[in-house]
């Protein structure tokens, strides 16, 4: 799952910290080569006009199909340098979620009024999480699949439990 808890989960008195970022199925090194075997596989049916002035005609727009390849899937990788960073510590919540840009949004909350909620429909996406607290309600995870939500809006419910008062 494209976000990672750290920090004792199970001690609700301690800081946990849980970074979320959006998912990243075609690595750098498959992004060369997927360009590089487009750009292959389009120049193939090219070769029987090689000595012709067809060929001139035909490669601006073989090259531009090649170019429009390259930059949606290097606009894709600009935009998925989004992540969030949510610490929960024994007194606050801090939300901390840097966009694609570089700008910075945060929020934050106490700790015993923030809660996580599901919302099924309505949102911009199924099963939507938002937390609220402090008069706002933000959202966190937007970029993960269905089901990783469904997991996440369980884990994230139980480590904002209220913390266990200290015997003394």
């Amino acid at each position: 799952m494209p976000y990672k808890w750290t920090g004792p989960r199970a001690e609700a008195d301690q800081e946990v910290t849980l970074s979320l970022w959006p998912h990243r199925s075609l690595p750098r090194r498959g992004f060369a080569a997927f360009v590089l075997t487009t750009f292959t596989l389009i120049t193939v049916p090219l070769y029987p006009l090689l000595g012709t002035a067809v060929l001139w005609g035909l490669l601006p727009f073989l090259l531009l199909a090649v170019g429009g390849v390259w930059w949606a899937l290097e606009h894709s990788y600009r935009t998925a340098r989004l992540s969030e960073v949510l610490t929960i510590a024994p007194e606050d919540v801090h939300l901390v979620r840097t966009n694609p840009r570089g700008d910075v949004q945060e929020w934050t909350c106490n700790r015993y009024w923030a809660q996580v909620n599901m919302h099924d429909q309505g949102g911009p996406v199924a099963h939507y999480l938002t937390l609220k607290g402090a008069g706002r309600e933000v959202e966190i995870g937007a970029f993960l699949s269905e089901e990783e939500r469904k997991v996440l809006y369980g884990e994230l419910a139980h480590a904002l439990r209220p913390p266990t008062p200290l015997a003394g």
